[in-house]
């Protein structure tokens, strides 16, 4: 039996979130205010799976599959947020499991740095695939249990405040989300991003 990891919609996709995702992933890239549903379960080849079921009983698009020898993630998206809805109840009956199954996700990390120095911000800019890290900006980062959590985090950071995306990472041991702006467009950021967390249920992980 597949064990289900994270499970989250995102009811509007948000611009830069969305440029990030259409950057980075190979599959069929969204556009902004599309509904977008993460999954992640283990083992990882049975995403193939959830994917098949996804696609033939749902008009969705696919833009995230990655399998890995532990995880499996996927993302799939539509204007239509009832078409998201249904491919998220055929995953949960194909596996059957429901979305209480899902792990709560946990916040390991939450570290926010003002005034950034330039080095720093230019080790940052290095590794990132987003917006880029200005000195003298504040950085928020995020390290998030599971992994794929760090989706919902990004979209609801950009929804509350205006800040950068900076890089994403929602795949792996840990997800990663790293923010870029004004201390108080970040403060922001991080309420919103913890409320968002919060308010997912599910069992200990």
């Amino acid at each position: 039996m597949a064990e289900l990891r994270t499970f989250t919609y995102l009811d509007v996709l948000q611009p830069q979130f969305t440029a990030f995702v259409a950057s980075t992933a190979r599959g069929y890239l969204p556009v902004a205010e599309q509904a977008s549903l993460w999954v992640e379960i283990a083992p990882g080849m049975a995403i193939q799976r959830v994917t098949d079921v996804a696609l033939k009983r749902t008009d969705v698009r696919p833009a995230v599959q990655v399998v890995e020898r532990a995880f499996g993630v996927l993302e799939v998206h539509s204007f239509d947020q009832g078409e998201v809805r249904e491919a998220g109840r055929a995953i949960l009956e194909f596996l059957g499991l429901e979305e209480k199954d899902r792990i709560k996700p946990s916040i390991k990390t939450g570290t926010m740095i003002t005034n950034v120095d330039p080095y720093q911000a230019m080790l940052i800019n290095r590794m990132r695939r987003g917006s880029m890290l200005i000195a003298g900006q504040t950085l928020y980062i995020l390290e998030v249990y599971p992994a794929a959590y760090a989706s919902i985090a990004a979209n609801e950071a950009e929804k509350a405040a205006p800040v950068n995306i900076v890089h994403v990472q929602p795949i792996g041991a840990f997800g990663r989300v790293y923010l870029g702006g004004t201390e108080a467009a970040i403060t922001e950021a991080a309420r919103a991003v913890e409320d968002a967390l919060a308010a997912i249920d599910g069992r200990e992980g």
